[in-house]
């Protein structure tokens, strides 16, 4: 999955995005023009700092689809906050501050629930495809090791720039790409080959 750090520190990897809302604690409420100007209906509660993590997370995604996306974000607490309730089926997190590099996503149902078998080390359900954005770039994750949070000899740690994803695809979808270890991130490839989380990775430039 990337990517995902997603929540964890592997791309896709890591759901567990804990988000350092406290890094936008300083900023000041946004304007009712700017809350109008992100789209979609926000949630009641609206933080200070709120509108800059919408603005994150559309990022993730084409401009059409990120607009009418719901947005949601990890509080420091581990509990999952609606920003802005969707209308599309796809719901965008904003880039997580944790990590090194730029790694917000924007996902559909069946992705999100792919995703939540993988951080809850259950198996996904066979032939179930979901789609995930990724068109900031993804934080750097283990190729082989799905649960990896640093590079470590034989872990095949690699670096991905913006990219899509498949995932929950029947295996032999994936036989068609190449699942090399340490393989061409120029290129489409299978990331995490041979476990229940196999999923393709799609550059795009």
């Amino acid at each position: 999955m990337c990517t995902v750090r997603l929540f964890h520190r592997s791309a896709l990897v890591g759901m567990a995005v804990t988000l350092a809302l406290s890094a936008w604690a300083a900023d000041k409420p946004p304007t009712h023009e700017a809350m109008q100007g992100m789209g979609g209906k926000h949630a009641a509660g609206a933080m200070p700092g709120d509108a800059k993590l919408i603005a994150s997370a559309m990022r993730a995604a084409p401009v059409n689809v990120g607009k009418h996306a719901s947005v949601v974000v990890m509080d420091e607490a581990g509990k999952m906050r609606t920003l802005r309730q969707g209308s599309n089926g796809f719901t965008c997190m904003p880039d997580n501050p944790a990590t090194p590099g730029p790694d917000p996503m924007c996902m559909d149902a069946n992705a999100m629930e792919w995703v939540n078998a993988w951080t809850t080390h259950q198996t996904p359900t066979p032939g179930k495809v979901g789609f995930m954005y990724m068109l900031e770039g993804g934080t750097d994750a283990s190729n082989t090791d799905p649960y990896a949070t640093k590079p470590e000899a034989g872990n095949h740690w690699v670096k991905t720039g913006p990219h899509v994803m498949v995932v929950g695809a029947d295996p032999g979808f994936y036989d068609a790409y190449p699942k090399k270890p340490d393989p061409d991130t120029t290129q489409p490839y299978v990331m995490w080959a041979g476990t229940p989380y196999q999923h393709l990775m799609a550059p795009v430039r």
